[in-house]
C-alpha cells in the first residue's frame, strides 16, 4: 500500500507536465503518441479512442514511452485499437511499463527501440474502508490479473504460470529480452544519422 501511495503521489505531482496524448498523420499513417502516464494524469481513454475511431488511414503507428497507469483506461484504449480495421505497429521508444505493456499488445507488430524496456507486474489498487471492502478490492485485483495474464499468454505463447511468476516479480525486460520472451517482435536498429555535410 505504501508503494501504491508513493506512485499515486508521483503521478499527481506530475499531472499535466507530460506531453499527454498527441496524434498526427505521417506518410499515410495515423501516428499516436502515448508519451505520458495512462489515465487522468496524462493520456485519457476518451480522446485516444475518439482518435482511433476517426482515423481515416489504414495504418496506425503507436509510439509508446509510458510508465503505465489506469488499467481501465488502458483496457478501453486497447479494445479500440483491436477494433481498428487496418494494420497497427507499436514502437516502444523508451518504456512500456505496467498498463502500457499490454496496451502495446493490440498491435500486429511490436518493435522495441534499442535500449527500451517493457515491464509487467500484478495489478495494483488502493482501498479505504473496512475488512469487507479490502477483501472485495483484493478479489477485483485477482480478476484484473486474470485478464492481464490472458493477454500476455495470447501474445507470448508462454504458460499462464510462467506469466504469473513474471508479473509477481515485477519483471523488467530489455528490448532483447522482450523479443526473446515473445512480448515484442524485433528490436529496431538505431536510426542512421545523416552525414554532417548533408545536414
Amino acid at each position: 500500500e505504501a508503494k501504491m501511495r508513493k506512485l499515486l503521489a508521483l503521478l499527481d505531482a506530475n499531472r499535466g507536465k507530460g506531453s499527454g496524448f498527441r496524434a498526427e498523420e505521417k506518410d499515410g499513417a495515423a501516428v499516436f503518441y502515448v508519451y505520458d502516464a495512462i489515465g487522468p494524469w496524462g493520456v485519457e481513454a476518451a480522446p485516444f479512442v475518439q482518435a482511433v475511431r476517426s482515423a481515416s488511414a489504414k495504418r496506425i503507428e503507436l509510439r509508446v514511452n509510458s510508465p503505465g497507469g489506469d488499467v481501465f483506461d488502458a483496457r478501453a484504449m486497447k479494445n479500440a485499437l483491436e477494433d481498428f480495421d487496418g494494420e497497427i505497429v507499436a514502437y516502444v521508444d523508451g518504456l512500456a511499463a505496467s498498463a502500457a505493456s499490454y496496451l502495446m499488445l493490440a498491435a500486429d507488430e511490436i518493435v522495441m527501440g534499442e535500449g527500451a524496456f517493457a515491464m509487467i507486474h500484478k495489478a495494483w489498487g488502493l482501498t479505504i474502508g473496512n475488512a469487507d471492502e479490502h477483501r472485495a478490492q483484493a478479489a477485483l485485483l485477482d480478476k484484473g490479473d486474470d485478464t492481464l495474464v490472458a493477454d500476455y499468454v495470447a501474445r507470448t505463447g508462454k504458460g499462464a504460470d510462467d506469466i504469473r511468476e513474471k508479473m509477481a516479480a515485477e519483471t523488467w525486460f530489455t528490448a532483447e529480452e522482450a523479443v526473446a520472451f515473445g512480448l515484442a517482435d524485433r528490436v529496431a536498429p538505431p536510426p542512421k544519422r545523416k552525414d554532417a555535410s548533408a545536414r
